[in-house]
């Protein structure tokens, strides 16, 4: 827990649940480095421990959830997976590759996802259909329901409620995740391969990284962007992201910059 900077109570409660969900997104911030650099991405819980712990990195997706999913069993929550289809990249129909987390406690079910980047929530989400919250630092999520029991995971914006992504309630299991953690670090079409994306939640504004652009969004619904040169890229890792590398990876990534050639 000292990785998260959390010293509270240990117990399967509500309270609980969010504390360890907030600690945890707003300490381990969102990368995909492994991946952009051409590296196997291991889902086994001590190299998870060692990269993300030890190693005081980030991860994506199967990465974070996998990890928060073993110290939430571990303290007595039920978890389940989920695989969702991301919404935000406009109207194209996108193959079921993010992993969340349904997680039971005092007979209620939250939506619990740890690894969806700036878009993502800081606090569990109550998973049912109607659900809208207010989140600790003002930015608001909402459940939808769509036909055949899918439901969507919505955000406010300025422009109004916008969808982040559509899961069914099929419980995934580990080797479910290794198969879709396999697609999105290899695949040519996966968003992940050949660029850096990094994510991070911070109290007063949310930060996201993609190939050669910052933005930074904010509750009230403002936005900014910038590019980043590569001779950026490392200090901006370190600076914005708390992700701190060595220096052959940060040699290595300037190398996958857009602006490399």
């Amino acid at each position: 827990m000292a990785r998260i900077g959390y010293a509270g109570e240990l117990a399967a409660t509500v309270e609980v649940l969010h504390a360890l969900h907030r600690a945890h997104v707003r300490a381990i911030p969102f990368e995909n480095v492994e991946v952009a650099l051409g590296r196997p991405v291991s889902l086994d819980l001590k190299r998870l421990q060692q990269k993300m712990v030890a190693g005081a990195r980030g991860g994506y997706c199967y990465e974070q959830n996998s990890l928060l999913a073993a110290v939430l069993e571990r303290i007595g929550f039920e978890v389940a997976g989920r695989g969702a289809r991301n919404r935000t990249r406009g109207d194209a129909l996108l193959p079921v590759t993010h992993a969340v987390l349904a997680v039971t406690v005092e007979d209620e079910q939250w939506l619990v996802d740890a690894g969806f980047g700036w878009q993502g929530p800081l606090e569990p989400v109550p998973l049912r259909a109607g659900a809208q919250v207010r989140q600790s630092d003002g930015w608001s999520f909402a459940v939808a329901e769509e036909g055949e029991g899918i439901l969507v995971l919505r955000s406010l914006r300025a422009q109004g409620w916008v969808d982040l992504y559509a899961f069914a309630p099929q419980t995934l299991h580990p080797v479910d995740f290794e198969l879709m953690n396999h697609y999105s670090s290899t695949h040519p079409r996966s968003s992940f391969v050949g660029k850096v994306v990094a994510h991070h939640i911070a109290p007063d504004s949310r930060y996201g990284f993609v190939a050669d652009a910052l933005r930074t969004g904010r509750a009230d619904g403002s936005f900014d962007e910038r590019p980043v040169a590569p001779d950026e890229l490392d200090g901006l890792l370190a600076e914005v992201f708390g992700i701190e590398l060595g220096v052959e990876d940060r040699a290595a990534i300037r190398r996958v910059h857009p602006a490399a050639g």
